[in-house]
């Protein structure tokens, strides 16, 4: 006789995320024979600077380098995030204090929102939007709200509208730019303009910002503009830019006063990332701006093929969004993304994701991931144009 273990009632705020009930079906579905095309997730599949790979290799074969590490980071990964700040977005922080490694920008999420967030609190987070915002500050207690985004205002929350509402107990207002899903990008303007919101109500302000350099001219961060240091804290991470999603590596950025609190509750969660990956990290970072151009001269010529997929599905697009996706809004003969990507995939094998699964401001809309080769999305369009779903 098996026990009958309830699990804790904090777990009934969250679903199981949305790509992992996905990758099940898809992999069900593969198993039984059906050539399934995954152009959902963005995980990419270019992969790190060989500089990169030789600096992990190197270091994993010392073996004094397998040991525990600090919470902290070593402090030459620190000062490397500060050198790329300083080099690719003007921008001065203290490596002794205002950078906080992190394995991953997503436990970074959860890292931040345990520290701050409680019953009682309210946070602001995007719709549409990452999922994991709305997760970690649910499973911390804190009621969330959310604001909406839209095409008419450039996927830009609404600031004078925000203000109309009650937002005494707001603690924490997620952002996310350039934007994920819609490609979209801040302007200096904006975030001058959220700094003065945030100042006037008294919110912390966090930006998650691993997209900066796919398919943006000019990359930037929050804590660029004056003042905003004051007022936020900035997530990166080099799981897109530096193709290194699997190695969990990323970092939180801002005021020591506000990263004491994230390191106090990541103190008791996890130990310190391995060594080698955080000496691989320091030569990722030092790349040059050439290497993000090769990046994005790949990226732009799969975007172009994206494009033509999308022509084929009569959906309506951006040309100029940023970001390794692309997002689209669906036609009018389809009631939402969610009947568009499951005709998709019943009739083509292919698995495009319905926008709904980032907030209901998504609903019409489908997003495509660009981490596929150029002949994976030939395929694609190939099945989509001939009615085929990839069995002979």
């Amino acid at each position: 006789m098996s026990l009958h273990i309830t699990a804790a009632s904090r777990l009934n705020s969250v679903e199981e995320y949305y790509f992992s009930k996905k990758l099940k079906q898809i992999a069900a579905l593969k198993e039984s024979g059906v050539p399934i095309i995954n152009l959902g997730i963005g995980s990419p599949d270019l992969a790190p600077s060989s500089e990169t790979i030789a600096a992990l290799t190197e270091s994993a074969a010392n073996p004094a380098n397998h040991a525990y590490q600090g919470y902290q980071g070593i402090p030459a990964l620190r000062e490397a995030f500060a050198s790329f700040y300083a080099k690719h977005y003007g921008v001065t922080v203290n490596p002794a204090s205002e950078i906080l490694p992190l394995i991953g920008s997503k436990e970074g999420i959860m890292h931040i929102s345990m520290a701050y967030l409680e019953k009682g609190d309210v946070t602001l987070i995007p719709n549409p939007g990452y999922p994991t915002y709305s997760a970690a500050c649910s499973l911390a207690g804190a009621t969330v709200e959310s604001y909406e985004l839209s095409a008419s205002t450039g996927w830009l929350p609404d600031l004078k509208a925000l203000e109309k509402r009650d937002l005494s107990k707001v603690k924490i207002m997620w952002v996310n730019y350039p934007h994920m899903p819609t490609g979209a990008q801040a302007t200096v303007e904006f975030f001058t303009e959220l700094r003065d919101f945030a100042i006037r109500h008294s919110i912390l302000l966090v930006n998650d910002n691993p997209y900066s350099f796919i398919l943006n001219e000019k990359p930037m961060s929050m804590l660029s503009i004056p003042g905003m240091q004051d007022v936020a804290i900035e997530l990166n991470s080099l799981s897109k830019s530096h193709n290194m999603a699997g190695w969990r590596i990323g970092a939180a950025l801002g005021k020591a006063e506000f990263l004491a609190p994230v390191l106090k509750f990541k103190s008791n969660m996890d130990s310190g990332m391995f060594l080698p990956l955080q000496q691989a990290a320091v030569k990722a970072l030092s790349a040059e701006s050439a290497w993000f151009e090769n990046q994005n001269r790949i990226y732009r010529s799969r975007q172009k093929l994206v494009f033509d997929l999308l022509d084929l599905l009569d959906c309506v697009y951006d040309p100029a969004q940023s970001g390794m996706f692309v997002w689209a809004k669906i036609p009018a003969t389809f009631d939402s993304g969610y009947a568009l990507s499951d005709k998709i995939l019943d009739e083509n094998a292919v698995f495009i994701t319905p926008g709904g699964i980032f907030g209901t401001q998504g609903d019409g809309y489908i997003r495509i991931s660009l981490c596929a080769q150029e002949s994976v999305f030939s395929q694609a369009i190939d099945r989509i144009k001939n009615h085929s779903n990839g069995i002979s």
